[in-house]
Formats: structure tokens, C-alpha cells, sequence
């Protein structure tokens, strides 16, 4: 669970590799791309550009690099060739890269094109419950403070905190403990100590919290249909606080007043 200096040096390449991951999609024009060739062109940038693994690919069985999740699809949204990104979506790219033995996590949500205003808001309160909640973060602070912070800032926004899937501890293994609810009581759950590395994932419903598998076995949609939108850092506990190790150039202001 907790980390030596060394583990998170390594942590810190791979979450700085997964970072330029995501800033290399950001110049892509994604309106009219297929959700496989986004996958495949992500598995292409992390294998020959960056050197390094696609740690989803073979995780549990999945096929892929990373999971694509359109509008409604909250989570684990599976790449098909037939799938089409348009204008107006909204959609979560979720990828996981491994060097040298450890596995950065980390997702985004990104706007599509001409949005709607409603789907902007809801994007833009996902990404603020994630800084609320690593806000949280510091030695002897608790779990049960991030989830509180999350949802306090979902439900305030009138929104709802899908609650069957959660951030997780992070390192040689995708999945380690503790796992990292997106709703708790503050001053609950487990201590955190200096060196314990995890990812915080909001997952923000527009309607109810309550989310359905589809028949593939893989992908969550809102059982309402309405839109979901999801952020996710992988972040380490420093002696005085947190360090993003996925954080991305664009970030740093958001980040100034956490990290």
C-alpha cells in the first residue's frame, strides 16, 4: 500500500508518459473518429512514442488500450470500429500506461465540437468534484474525506455520484488497496499516510446514480440515458500533502491551490 521515494520516482515517469498520452489527444480532432481508431492510435503513441505498455490491454481480459465512454456510457465503454465520436458528444477516454513496472491511471472527459451548455456544466462540475476530493489529500486525512468532498460538490450542483465503482490504490498491480469511494463521512475510513499512491475518479450523473451493464459485459450506462461525465489522477501522499502524478500542462493553474 505505501510506497518508498524510489517506487514513486518510477511512478512519477509513468504518470508523466500517461500524461503526454492525453496531450497528444488534445491536438486531435476526434468529430469523426471511431472509437477503435482512437484506441489504436493511443496504443501506437504509448508502444512506439513513449516505449512504454498499455496496461488495460490483457487487464481481466479486455482487448484494448484504453475504455471510450460516449454520453450515457458512464464507465468501461468498449473501442468498436463501427462506434463514430460526433459533434455534441461528450466522451471519456480512460487509459492506464506501465513503465518499469508501475501503472499510472488517469481519464478526461473531452467536449466534442458544438456542446450543449447542459453537458458543458455537467463536465465542468466532474472535474471540479476530482479537485475537490484531492484536495482532501494529506497525511492523516481519511478516505471518507475525498468521497465526502465529491459528492458534497455533485449533489450541490444538483447531480448524482455513480457509487459501484470507485479510485483504487495504484503501483506494480492496476488494482491495490485502499479502494477510494466517491461518497463517504468525513473523519471515516482508512488513515492516509505519506507514500500511499491511489487514483480519485469521479463518475457524475446528470440524473440518478443508479447504472446498468450492457450485454458485453463491459459497459456501464445511466440507466436513464442521461449524460455521465468522469476525471481521474493518480496521486501520490507527500509529507505535507498530495503530488498529481498524472497532472498535465494544462492543469497547472487548476492544481496551484491543491499540489
Amino acid at each position: 500500500m505505501v510506497k518508498t521515494s524510489d517506487e514513486i520516482a518510477l511512478m512519477r515517469i509513468s504518470g508523466k508518459l500517461l500524461a503526454s498520452v492525453f496531450e497528444m489527444l488534445d491536438r486531435q480532432e476526434l468529430d469523426g473518429m471511431s472509437t477503435l481508431q482512437i484506441n489504436d492510435l493511443v496504443e501506437r503513441f504509448i508502444t512506439v512514442d513513449l516505449a512504454a505498455r498499455p496496461a488495460s490491454k490483457g487487464q481481466y481480459g479486455f482487448k484494448f488500450v484504453l475504455n471510450c465512454s460516449i454520453n450515457h456510457v458512464v464507465c468501461h465503454g468498449v473501442p468498436d470500429d463501427e462506434e463514430i465520436v460526433r459533434d455534441g458528444d461528450i466522451v471519456n477516454l480512460d487509459i492506464t500506461l506501465e513503465k518499469n513496472g508501475f501503472i499510472a491511471d488517469s481519464s478526461k472527459t473531452y467536449l466534442v465540437g458544438n456542446v450543449s451548455p447542459a453537458a458543458k456544466r455537467l463536465v465542468r462540475v466532474a472535474q471540479e468534484a476530482m479537485w475537490k476530493g484531492i484536495s482532501q489529500v494529506r497525511p492523516g486525512a481519511h478516505i471518507g474525506d475525498i468521497g465526502f468532498a465529491i459528492e458534497r460538490h455533485a449533489k450541490k450542483n444538483g447531480y448524482s455520484v455513480v457509487r459501484e465503482f470507485c479510485g483504487h490504490g495504484i503501483g506494480r498491480e492496476m488494482h491495490e488497496e485502499p479502494e477510494v469511494m466517491n461518497f463517504g463521512r468525513p473523519g471515516t475510513g482508512v488513515r492516509l499516510r505519506e507514500g500511499m499512491v491511489f487514483t480519485i475518479e469521479p463518475m457524475i450523473n446528470q440524473g440518478t446514480r443508479k447504472v446498468s451493464t450492457e450485454d458485453d459485459g463491459w459497459t456501464v450506462v445511466t440507466n436513464d440515458r442521461k449524460l455521465s461525465a468522469q476525471f481521474e489522477h493518480t496521486i501520490a501522499v507527500t509529507g505535507d500533502g498530495v503530488e498529481i502524478l498524472t497532472l498535465r500542462h494544462d492543469e497547472r493553474l487548476m492544481s496551484a491551490g491543491v499540489a
